[in-house]
């Protein structure tokens, strides 16, 4: 039972992937494991809080990595990752093949040179927003799914006495900021083939009980 942040990162260190909401694999996520009373609590902490820190001392990546959902992963396991999802293009070359969309284009271009950036900050940065275009929490999304760009922290107002309240607002990056050159320096160090090969392998082993087909939804 999750009791304290410290048990998730137990677990982003132990699985490599840990799912924040439950999913088609019983026990496989955050919500499942965590005690009911730290969801929405007035007066304690819980996962919705621990969300940003944890990224930051798991060395991690958080985003919509599964399906569009929201999942922990470890520094270990996200080259495989992004590598098999990129199918081996960092997003300059997929632009210059005609893979990827104005718009996503639009969106990466503004993030790749900085360090990171708020997502309201993002979106009017790169032309979205009341008087711009549409659907910039979708190409996040797609972005995300793609190994492009991560959610690096989540950012929440204080009140006087210091506490947290509110929303948090996502801070993303791209992971060659994020990681740094550890990551460049492995992401396409395999053939996408054996990358998505090494992720169904450790996914078989954390649930050897699961089928087939829904291991490979999952990756994807």
């Amino acid at each position: 039972m999750i009791q304290k942040p410290e048990d998730i990162l137990k677990l982003i260190d132990e699985w490599g992937f840990v799912p924040f909401f439950k999913n088609e694999i019983p026990g496989f996520s955050v919500e499942e494991h965590t005690d009911p009373s730290l969801w929405f609590s007035d007066t304690l902490d819980g996962p919705w809080e621990w969300k940003g820190p944890l990224i930051c001392q798991s060395g991690g990546a958080y985003g919509k990595f599964f399906r569009g959902k929201a999942v922990f992963i470890s520094p270990k396991w996200f080259p495989d990752f992004a590598n098999y999802r990129r199918n081996g293009y960092d997003f300059d070359s997929r632009w210059e093949e005609g893979l990827a969309p104005q718009a996503e284009y639009q969106v990466w271009s503004t993030l790749q040179p900085l360090p990171s950036l708020l997502s309201f900050d993002l979106k009017s940065q790169s032309g979205f927003g009341k008087n711009g275009r549409k659907g910039f929490d979708g190409i996040i999304t797609r972005l995300q799914m793609g190994g492009y760009i991560v959610t690096a922290d989540f950012e929440y107002r204080k009140d006087k006495h210091g506490k947290t309240y509110g929303w948090g607002v996502a801070r993303y990056a791209t992971p060659e900021q994020h990681f740094g050159q550890a990551f460049t320096d492995a992401v396409y160090v395999r053939e996408p083939k054996e990358s998505k090969e090494r992720l169904f392998a450790h996914l078989r082993t954390l649930h050897p009980d699961a089928p087939e087909k829904i291991l490979w939804k999952l990756i994807g």
